[in-house]
């Protein structure tokens, strides 16, 4: 008889356990990520970023997007080195963005291959992205993803590092860097363009440019920086109007 009292308890206790533990779990997928910030983000908007992460009704769930973080690797996201993610409460998550540093691109097979401040090939896309110079003119061999621009001229391939991170450095967005055959550079900004001739001091090119920019606001024509001279204290670059 008490034997039989004791497995009655036991088996009460079973199933209180489990009713608890189906309580728990209903609650658990009944919470909603509904509030989501976006943090280090500047080549996506932070809704496109909230639609890549959260692409199906699943990953809007607290408890699946945990697990999904914890134990599944990252979605991957052009352009995003990796990203982070932090519950501030059981319908709220920050994300936080860590982007591939970009400086330029060339045009190869229908794709645009995304270069690094190093020159590594960092990203492979179908579609130009804002703010990044289309660099032309150049000869290269066969380009792979994670690997060093293949350029043929390896004093040209330094001339485009140091040129892009100058840009990059000045705030200056250009559309597109075009070399020649005796690697004169020409930079494209809207409806501007700027001759700067050889790579020989370049990076007072780039610092004169970014003074003389807001001053041809809304024009077209073309900038001659190519007799840019430091020690000058006159007048030494011209502009034509188109």
């Amino acid at each position: 008889m008490f034997g039989k009292k004791k497995k009655r308890k036991r088996t009460i206790g079973i199933w209180i356990g489990a009713a608890a533990f189906l309580a728990v779990a209903a609650v658990m997928l009944c919470l909603r990520i509904r509030n989501v910030t976006v943090e280090g983000n500047k080549k996506y908007p932070a809704e496109q970023i909230e639609g890549m992460l959260f692409d199906n009704g699943w990953d809007r769930n607290s408890l699946v997007f945990y697990l999904q973080d914890r134990f599944r690797p990252h979605k991957q996201i052009p352009f995003v080195e990796d990203y982070e993610i932090s519950f501030k409460d059981p319908f709220s998550v920050e994300v936080i963005i860590y982007e591939k540093s970009v400086v330029g691109y060339v045009s190869y097979m229908s794709s645009y291959m995304y270069f690094d401040k190093d020159g590594i090939i960092v990203e492979s896309s179908s579609s130009r992205l804002e703010g990044i110079p289309w660099v032309t003119g150049l000869t290269f061999g066969q380009i792979v993803l994670n690997q060093p621009l293949p350029v043929e001229d390896e004093q040209i391939f330094g001339q485009i590092m140091n040129l892009t991170q100058d840009l990059a450095v000045n705030a200056i967005s250009a559309d597109q860097i075009r070399y020649d055959s005796y690697k004169n550079a020409t930079l494209t900004i809207g409806d501007l363009e700027v001759y700067l001739g050889d790579h020989k001091e370049m990076n007072g090119k780039i610092s004169e440019l970014h003074d003389i920019l807001p001053e041809l606001a809304g024009m077209a024509g073309t900038l001659y920086l190519d007799t840019y001279d430091e020690v000058s204290s006159g007048k030494w670059y011209s502009f034509i109007k188109r």
